[in-house]
């Protein structure tokens, strides 16, 4: 079963899958709120709730925390090809994840300490204009998810610096951060993310 976890919760991800990972998936999910005003045009066929463009991204860094590559909606597979973006969902419509990032853990190069994993809002609005996001950590093998992190904090941001896999002692780690952030682009978050490294 997965665990929901807390902000700033740490997990050891091979003990929770109960053996050696080797590919995960991070998935992304969410909806647009919808309104009063949305719902009326909805029942008189003017469209549900205005769609808005969240992006996951994947910062990878070394360990004296410099960037070593950065997979986004740009750019789709990092530079070795160990981390691929599954493309751009500009709308959050529909169940299930609405943006993946496959992660081959065994391929991540070792002088590749963390991965970051952010969602920014491209179209600008913000997290008050969310709701039933979240980020989860699936084993790539059995489809089975490991780990789920809720983001439950609505406000005036626009982005969210939500979880790190890292390496410690050989195996990798998953830590919740979950921290509010501003930007709507990577680049725009980037100095809010080192913080937390």
């Amino acid at each position: 079963m997965a665990i929901n976890l807390q902000k700033g919760q740490k997990i050891s991800l091979s003990k929770e899958s109960g053996g050696t990972l080797s590919k995960v998936v991070m998935g992304l999910g969410w909806d647009a709120k919808k309104s009063a005003t949305s719902l009326l045009k909805g029942m008189f066929g003017g469209g549900g709730g205005e769609s808005i463009d969240l992006d996951a991204s994947c910062v990878l860094f070394d360990e004296k925390n410099k960037v070593v590559d950065t997979v986004y909606f740009g750019h789709l597979k990092s530079k070795d090809g160990s981390i691929v973006h599954t493309g751009d969902n500009r709308t959050g419509d529909g169940d299930g994840d609405d943006e993946q990032i496959i992660v081959d853990l065994d391929k991540v190069p070792e002088q590749v300490k963390s991965l970051v994993f952010t969602v920014n809002s491209f179209t600008g609005q913000t997290f008050n204009s969310v709701e039933n996001a979240y980020c989860r950590i699936v084993d790539n093998s059995n489809k089975k998810e490991i780990a789920r992190y809720t983001l439950s904090s609505q406000g005036s941001h626009t982005a969210q610096i939500m979880a790190k896999l890292y390496r410690h002692n050989g195996e990798w780690k998953m830590h919740a951060i979950g921290e509010n952030g501003t930007g709507r682009t990577i680049e725009n978050l980037l100095p809010q993310i080192i913080v937390h490294l």
